[in-house]
């Protein structure tokens, strides 16, 4: 069994202050056994996107920037690794990003949001740039994870790419507060888990900032879609969950909906 974390916390005004309570709760994960820990979406900062300011461009950093620097030190000396979200600034582009970090510290790859959500105090079109990565696979060496960020998760074609690439595990950071939408979740990345064979681990922000105050709720779903483990309340914390690799390798081959995919039938979805 492989032991994975997720971190939910309440993010201050202060990027330091949340970096530091990142740093210091990717520890507490590390002691009790975690061998892969995920932070929430845009973990360093308060939830910006509620409003439109350019002021806020300010919090973005690039990949060597002080957050990422960060926590691979902290990667390597826990000997975990880790999905860290951040607001990436890439020459004159801005992207809601994950890096994903390897257990010795070094920087394995990038993830960029694909699906930028443009609704009240999600306004992260005036923000973020749709990711151009693509969906890439991080082999972090006890397992091959994917990144689905927010948003994502609620379109079935990013999960169903990662599988095909050979993803065992998908880390889903959100950022939700609509305790009503807390269902349209659930059941969507039960759904992504039973259609692909894969455990998902959704990560969710939590607190009152200036508009919303986010539920938290974070869990993770095996690759038959039932809980591995009973959902987190909404308060700061590490979730742990345990999984077996081999169930998806199980349930694959009991339930061969990738093996029978019909490819050539599909072109309907890629039209305009």
């Amino acid at each position: 069994m492989l032991k994975i974390a997720g971190i939910q916390m309440d993010a201050s005004p202060d990027k330091n202050k949340n970096i530091e309570t990142a740093l210091r709760m990717i520890g507490v994960a590390s002691e009790r056994g975690a061998k892969i820990v995920c932070l929430q979406e845009l973990f360093n900062t308060r939830w910006f996107p509620y409003e439109i300011s350019d002021a806020h461009l300010e919090l973005a950093e690039d990949i060597n920037g002080k957050t990422i620097t960060a926590i691979r030190k902290a990667a390597k000396e826990r000997g975990a690794a880790v999905i860290s979200p951040f607001f990436e600034r890439n020459a004159d582009a801005f992207y809601n990003s994950a890096a994903a970090i390897g257990s010795d510290g070094e920087l394995i790859g990038v993830y960029r949001k694909a699906h930028i959500p443009h609704i009240p105090l999600y306004e992260e079109r005036r923000y973020f740039t749709p990711g151009n990565l693509g969906f890439p696979v991080f082999d972090i060496g006890i397992a091959k994870v994917g990144v689905q960020l927010g948003w994502d998760n609620l379109f079935p074609e990013g999960a169903r790419i990662l599988a095909l690439k050979g993803a065992q595990i998908i880390l889903s950071p959100t950022a939700a507060a609509s305790t009503a939408s807390r269902p349209i979740w659930e059941k969507s990345i039960s759904a992504n888990a039973i259609a692909n064979g894969i455990y998902i681990f959704r990560v969710n922000r939590v607190g009152k900032e200036e508009r919303q105050e986010f539920y938290g709720g974070s869990f993770c779903v095996n690759p038959e879609g039932d809980m591995a483990g009973s959902p987190s309340g909404s308060q700061e914390g590490v979730i742990l969950c345990s999984v077996d690799l081999k169930m998806v390798d199980r349930v694959r081959k009991e339930w061969g909906f990738l093996k029978d995919r019909r490819p050539e039938i599909y072109e309907e979805i890629v039209k305009r």
